[in-house]
């Protein structure tokens, strides 16, 4: 009896259990590659959309929009800066 079951365990579940190990790990493997290769078209097509379809307009008045705000904050810091004094 005990013999049987340590030949079961050495003929079947060993080699069952590698073989299975290594499928999850392959198969860890190659969704990391797949997502890796999802991360760089997306980046690869945000950058199709900004070059192709975002206007020169619309990205001068986003600059001077953001711009302005900015201005805005920094007199209000240097505003809250002398106040302090």
């Amino acid at each position: 009896m005990f013999l049987d079951s340590v030949s079961w365990i050495t003929m079947i579940e060993v080699p069952l259990f590698a073989a299975l190990f290594r499928f999850v790990f392959k198969q860890k493997r190659e969704a990391e590659e797949a997502a890796g290769l999802c991360k760089d078209a997306l980046a690869d097509f945000k950058l199709h959309v900004a070059r192709n379809y975002v206007s020169v307009g619309y990205l001068k008045d986003v600059e001077t929009r953001l711009t302005n705000h900015l201005l805005r904050i920094e007199k209000k810091l240097d505003d809250a800066g002398r106040r302090e004094r």
